[in-house]
This record gives structure tokens, sequence and C-alpha cells, in this order.
């Protein structure tokens, strides 16, 4: 029998109910966290109000910088922490007051919290040891684990013989092994470089896949969260800023802060203009007001009034650079000057200068485009779709 038979939680293969008529349905709600607050001194909330529906069989990211609340989130989740008010439960049981060992979850840390006196082969077995597996049934079960994760033939050497990928691996197994239908994971990659973490971001999504089972990811990396993740949600001062499928969260920030958080941006600020003809309401074009008398067709994201003060986002693989003479004459076509080009191996990257705005960054491909000069004068063309203006 394959891995993924072995640890492929039962109710993950449960025919769904049929749905409520409106809401998420609750056969496809694993965690649910309604009006969750968090205070560590009774006055200022490190987690506030929070409102999260888990899918089943998803993968979560929360996603946002030092201090936001995310990892608050997770512990509280894990039972090592409880909440201030609110409750969290899972499939529809509440489990606020129910002790961490208890909840049966997966946990996969930073520094990996391996025993350095046991040989991986007991290191991915105590979970089961804990639980009094039968010995025979626990010895099956740390081979395919082990397996799983490819560390077959490894069972028997101790974590300090191992790279910090494999130690990762080996982290891994031990949270999966007892079948969890929860895996929480809180910043695992951080410790690892850059190439190996790539590495083991791509084989996580895979064994993700393969499981089926639902995984919860804390980082402050939006590359990681980006990569993994079927949905991501983006902390900020104690609250969920925007929860979105991935391709939705980086092509349609919600707000300031995500679109400045999550991806590079090029921002504009300016004064936002009403269009004829155009209500002014959530989505609709507007016209972006620069300094300088340069105006640009957008888009009226928060549905602001005509005349507030506004900050335009546009990711810098979107904006079009136009080297020819009637350039500054196109629709939505600022005037700019090169200051520096940058070599990145898969593409370049402009700095630019716009009067009246901070420096603004532009990517282009390698080749199929002309490359500007340090110096040149150009026409930067944002098409209005991805001009997105925030109150």
């Amino acid at each position: 029998m394959p891995p993924a038979a072995i640890l492929r939680h039962p109710s993950l293969d449960a025919t769904p109910a049929t749905p409520p008529a409106s809401g998420l349905a609750d056969a496809d709600t694993l965690v649910r966290f309604r009006g969750v607050q968090k205070t560590y001194d009774g006055e200022s909330l490190v987690v506030r109000g929070l409102d999260l529906d888990i899918r089943r069989g998803e993968f979560l990211s929360l996603l946002g910088p030092s201090g936001s609340g995310k990892t608050t989130c997770l512990m509280m989740l894990a039972g090592f922490e409880s909440p201030t008010a609110g409750e969290i439960t899972l499939n529809g049981q509440p489990i606020t007051r129910t002790p961490p060992h208890k909840r049966n979850f997966g946990m996969v840390f930073q520094n990996y919290a391996l025993f350095p006196h046991l040989s991986i082969a007991d290191n991915v077995a105590y979970p089961l040891t804990v639980r009094k597996v039968p010995k025979a049934q626990v010895a099956e079960r740390v081979a395919k684990a082990l397996a799983m994760v490819q560390l077959t033939g490894r069972d028997q050497r101790y974590p300090s013989q191992l790279s910090g990928g494999q130690q990762q691996r080996v982290a891994l197994a031990r949270a999966l092994v007892f079948e969890p239908q929860l895996v929480l994971m809180d910043e695992p990659l951080g410790a690892l470089d850059k190439q190996l973490r790539e590495h083991m971001q791509i084989e996580l999504k895979a064994l993700h896949r393969q499981l089926g089972v639902t995984f919860v990811y804390v980082t402050h990396d939006q590359g990681e969260a980006l990569t993994m993740s079927d949905r991501v949600a983006v902390f900020n001062d104690g609250e969920i800023q925007q929860l979105d499928a991935v391709d939705r969260l980086y092509e349609t920030p919600s707000n300031r802060f995500v679109a400045g958080f999550v991806g590079d941006s090029t921002p504009l600020a300016g004064s936002l203009g009403a269009i004829t003809g155009h209500a002014v309401q959530p989505g609709s074009q507007c016209e972006l007001r620069l300094a300088g008398g340069a105006r640009l067709t957008g888009i009226n994201v928060n549905g602001v009034a005509d005349g507030t003060a506004v900050l335009a986002s546009v990711r810098p693989e979107r904006i079009e650079v136009r080297v020819e003479p009637d350039a500054l004459g196109q629709p939505n076509t600022l005037p700019a000057e090169v200051d520096d080009v940058i070599y990145f191996g898969d593409h370049l990257r402009l700095r630019c200068r716009i009067a009246g705005q901070a420096p603004a960054t532009v990517k282009l491909p390698l080749s199929g485009v002309a490359h500007p000069q340090v110096g040149q004068r150009i026409g930067l063309h944002i098409p209005t779709p991805f001009l997105r203006v925030y109150a």
C-alpha cells in the first residue's frame, strides 16, 4: 500500500454533505475561529476579533510581518495559548479548552525539535510510542513515513548526522506518522539556505497534494506563501487584511497594506478624480491626478470619493516601457528617467525617476523588448486594470 493510503486521514475520504444555502458548507470546514481575541496584558490586543474558516484538505498560509498575530493564531489553534475571548471549533466541536496533546495535531517547528539522543527511527516513532501503538505497527508506519520524505536507509542515524534539510524531513515525518487530520507548521523552513528552502517548498506542496491532509503554515516570507498555498491569510496588527487564493491576493490586493506587503509594487501618490458617467463605487474606474498635472486611469478599489488623497499601486511586471518618440502622448503613460538597470539573471529591473514620486521599479524580460540605458528618458505605460487606487 502506498504511503498516501497509509497516512491519509479517513475523514478526508468521506462524501461531503449537501452544502447549506449560504456560507461555507459545514462539511468543508475543519476548523472555525469565531470572535477570537488574544491579549497578554489585558489592554493591547495581539489578535482582534478573528473570524476564520479553515477548509478540510487545504494548504492555508498565515502571512504577515513580525508581531502581526499570525503565530499567536497558530499557537491558539495548537493549544499552546488560550484565547482571551471567542471560540475555536474542530469539526464543529469546541476545542478552546482541550489540552494540546488531546487535539491530535501534527506540529513542525523552525528548530525541528528533534531528540538528539534518539535515532531517526525513534524520533519518528515517538508520537506512536506515547499513543501506545503496537510495536509491529510502529515499525511499519515509521518505514512508510521515512519513505514518504525520502529518508529510507537513514533510520539508524542521529539528528547530528543529517543536514538541515534532512532534519526538517524527519520533523515532517514525525508530524505525519500518527495520521493527524491537521498539520501545523511554524516557519519550518526559516533556518534553511535559499536554494534548499525553495526545494523544500516544492516538496511540501507535492506532499500536501499527495496526502490531502490540512496544512496550516505560518510564514513572513511572501514568496513561500504564494508558492505553496491554496489560500493565504494576510495578517497585520492582529487582523486579517485579506484572505484569498494566491492569484487573487497578488493580482487584486484589497488595501494598501496587502499591495505593499505581498510582492513588489510601484506606488504612485495623488488625488482621486471621478470619471464622467462612472459611479464612485468599489471596483469602478477612476482618474488618478498626480503632482505636476499627469492623469492616469485606474481602478477605485475602495470606492473613495472625488478629491480624496490616495495611493495607487502597480506591479512592476505590469508596467510597459515605451521608447518611441511619441510615447509620452499616449494614454496612461508617464514620463520617467532611468536611474539604474540591474541584472537579476531571469529579468532586468529598472529604477526610474518620476517627477514628484518615489522611485519606480519596472521588471523587464531579458529578450523581446528594448532595454533602456541609464539616463534615458522613457514612457511608462500602465494599463488601467493593473493600476489599483487605494484610500
